[in-house]
């Protein structure tokens, strides 16, 4: 009677234990539907990137399959990344995040030097042998826990101080990928900032006058002429690609005959003509989105803008479940980036915002773009998985 009893203890103990660690663990809140959605892009991308580049591959007598391999490469280690990234506690970033920002800097550095790598007038990368190692790519997620780090802190809204603070942090390294330059990333930092200063409860008063002074400066670096004639004609062709057709509108005009040859269903996988005939410079990377609307069409193109607007929906649901502030900005800035690179990248292939040369999350070929979106991608999962602790 009395082993009974016991029995009965030490079962009822057992199921109260495992039912507190299954209730607490965070594997148990891990958030499937971001992850799918990210796989899912993934998967497209994948396939996009094949149809996009085979064409031009066969022509330089290279396989068919050269982009596709280092792609899918890329996205297992993408992948890998992500887990690590969601292992360790978000937390342990307020001690690892201005290590990364410093790391991030002297890789700047060194892309400044000769140890850097040009490509298309532009010295953005680190040459490893296998892979062309992209630092600004890095410093994105570097700045991003840095600021929300510093903000974090804080009680009450944010000063001009703090504000000050933040332009400071963004600063520096922008200045080092100015003169690379890379003027893409230079605006998802800009996007990165202010999405994390609304978050952490700026005044709108104090960003207005933020964005005020941006406009100005922006307009001083036209008209002093700091940036080289092909960069101004590359952020104002979307105003009008017919004033100079054969030159800065050709990419343009290309991308929009080709999503507007897709109409509704496409022409079909493999198929697209703009695309596989290169028509469209870049199509595997910049341009991915045109292979997209010609080959999938409408209904293509609208269910990766869907799988987009489930995995931000995701990352806002999880800002606002986190546990603390710091997890909270963290989320932001993760959909603040890739929010405005996806809307970008869509919007230079179809003319309503400048050609800059952003990839698109999770689709576009490129080793450091799909690293980092997947290491933000572990962030987002990182808090979402710890809200209870």
């Amino acid at each position: 009677m009395v082993d009974g009893s016991l029995g009965r203890v030490e079962r009822i103990g057992r199921e109260r234990i495992g039912t507190f660690i299954s209730a607490k663990a965070p594997i148990r809140h891990l958030d499937l539907t971001l992850v799918l959605c990210a796989f899912a892009l993934t998967a497209l991308g994948n396939i996009m990137v094949y149809s996009a580049s085979r064409s031009r591959l066969r022509d330089e007598l290279l396989p068919e399959r050269f982009l596709l391999n280092r792609q899918v490469m890329f996205s297992a280690l993408g992948v890998g990344i992500m887990i690590l990234v969601a292992v360790f506690s978000y937390r342990r970033f307020r001690a690892w995040g201005p290590l990364a920002y410093v790391a991030g800097l002297t890789a700047l550095f060194v892309v400044l030097t000769g140890l850097g790598s040009s490509a298309l007038g532009a010295q953005r990368w680190i040459s490893l042998g296998f892979f062309q190692f992209q630092p600004s790519e890095l410093m994105k997620l570097a700045v991003l826990v840095v600021l929300a780090l510093m903000l974090s802190e804080r009680r009450g809204h944010p000063s001009w101080g703090d504000a000050v603070r933040a332009i400071v942090i963004v600063g520096i390294p922008g200045v080092l990928i100015y003169l690379q330059p890379d003027l893409g990333t230079l605006l998802v930092f800009v996007a990165l900032t202010l999405g994390i200063l609304v978050v952490a409860g700026m005044r709108a008063r104090m960003l207005m006058v933020m964005l005020l002074l941006g406009i100005v400066g922006v307009v001083g670096v036209l008209q002093l002429g700091l940036l080289k004639e092909y960069q101004v004609a590359r952020l104002t062709a979307f105003l009008d690609p017919a004033q100079d057709p054969q030159r800065t509108g050709y990419n343009l005009n290309q991308a929009r005959i080709g999503i507007g040859s897709g109409q509704i269903l496409g022409k079909g996988l493999f198929n697209g003509s703009q695309t596989n005939l290169d028509f469209v410079p870049e199509a595997h990377t910049d341009f991915i989105f045109v292979a997209v609307g010609e080959e999938l069409g409408f209904v293509g193109a609208v269910a990766v803008l869907g799988l987009f607007a489930v995995f931000l929906w995701r990352g806002v649901r999880i800002a606002m479940m986190s546990k603390d502030l710091f997890g909270t900005l963290l989320a932001s800035g993760v959909v603040a980036m890739i929010a405005f690179q996806m809307f970008i990248n869509v919007g230079m292939t179809i003319g309503v915002s400048p050609i800059t040369g952003i990839p698109l999350p999770f689709v576009s070929f490129g080793g450091s773009s799909m690293l980092t979106t997947y290491a933000a991608t572990g962030i987002l999962l990182n808090v979402h998985m710890r809200r209870f602790i």
